[in-house]
């Protein structure tokens, strides 16, 4: 079954790695900084494994990246369909 938040938890996928390459690092150099496996980031980036608001919180830090506003460019998005 397809979840209806699909295309939005894909469109927030999309804006990370955006930010992580604006950012100037590579998923190892987060992953290194989170004391996680580069596995790790590779895998939320690919949607293989969700990605809880703790760890979307503090993936945002490590990027200098405004959760908040990152959500609203995701609900902006959904809204304009």
């Amino acid at each position: 079954m397809k979840s209806i938040y699909q295309d939005a938890y894909q469109s927030l996928l999309t804006l990370l790695v955006e930010a992580r390459n604006t950012s100037g690092l590579t998923q190892q150099q987060v992953a290194d900084k989170l004391g996680r496996p580069q596995s790790f980031i590779s895998k939320i980036e690919n949607g293989d494994r969700r990605l809880d608001v703790i760890e979307f919180l503090e993936i945002c830090r490590l990027l200098d990246t405004d959760p908040h506003a990152l959500l609203k460019r995701i609900d902006g998005t959904r809204k304009r369909r």
